[in-house]
């Protein structure tokens, strides 16, 4: 789980539910290595809906303690064409007595285009039964604008790509500033990915993005350490 922060607030908001695989013999095993196998074969769908389960069961317990954040995950290509898929998601929300807006699914717009008609059926079921929708890597995919327009979302996350050199590199930092005010106009949330460093941070803010995540936050961590994480103040703060 990866910590985000609410940047106007200060306030620890969510998290990133990442999937990691630990294999007994062969260590630790990257994500890319092993995910996009299980997106070319069946696995991905019992893959995702394990991950969405360990996210459901996180903010359960985390709303328990009283630490009321809520999870991302992400949603792949065949994902959104599984029409099944909204139902079992909110048969999770319901078994672990969660509320739908806390569970937000992440997808690409890469993964809208193979085809663009059955997974708005499925991002509009996910949409009608109240869980959150945001488009990943904002700008590196096809027909961005089209998107904004058609889907409906509650944010939108800038790539690392424009974050990451947004103070050295002039057209990073209009990419950067354009889609906050974009997305401010049209009632959706800002997260900016991939910030690594405060004075990245604290010009985001000045932005005014909504939530950042990066290593200067946290790296993602096994779900204790980051409930622990989100238990003190964050990086840049003043308490």
């Amino acid at each position: 789980f990866q910590p985000r922060l609410a940047l106007q607030s200060g306030q620890w908001c969510s998290c990133e539910a990442l999937v990691r695989w630990q294999h007994p013999r062969l260590g630790f095993i990257p994500p890319g290595d092993f995910v996009q196998f299980a997106e070319t074969s069946e696995l991905i769908r019992p893959l995702t809906l394990w991950v969405a389960r360990q996210a459901v069961m996180q903010i359960a317990a985390w709303h328990r303690s009283g630490l009321m954040v809520s999870v991302s995950v992400n949603l792949s290509t065949r994902n959104l064409l599984d029409v099944t898929l909204p139902d079992a998601l909110a048969g999770l929300l319901r078994q672990y007595d969660v509320p739908p807006d806390a569970l937000e699914l992440e997808i690409t717009e890469t993964a809208l285009m193979t085809d663009p008609e059955r997974a708005m059926q499925v991002v509009n079921s996910i949409a009608a039964l109240g869980m959150r929708l945001s488009i990943d890597d904002f700008g590196t995919g096809y027909s961005s604008l089209a998107y904004l327009k058609r889907l409906p979302l509650h944010s939108l996350k800038i790539d690392r790509s424009f974050v990451h050199e947004m103070l050295h590199d002039d057209q990073d930092t209009i990419i950067v500033r354009s889609t906050i005010g974009l997305a401010h106009s049209l009632g959706l949330q800002v997260v900016a990915e991939g910030v690594e460093d405060l004075p990245t941070l604290a010009r985001l803010r000045e932005y005014g993005c909504d939530e950042a995540q990066g290593f200067v936050l946290s790296k993602p961590q096994p779900a204790e350490q980051a409930g622990a994480i989100m238990l003190v103040p964050p990086p840049g703060s003043d308490a």
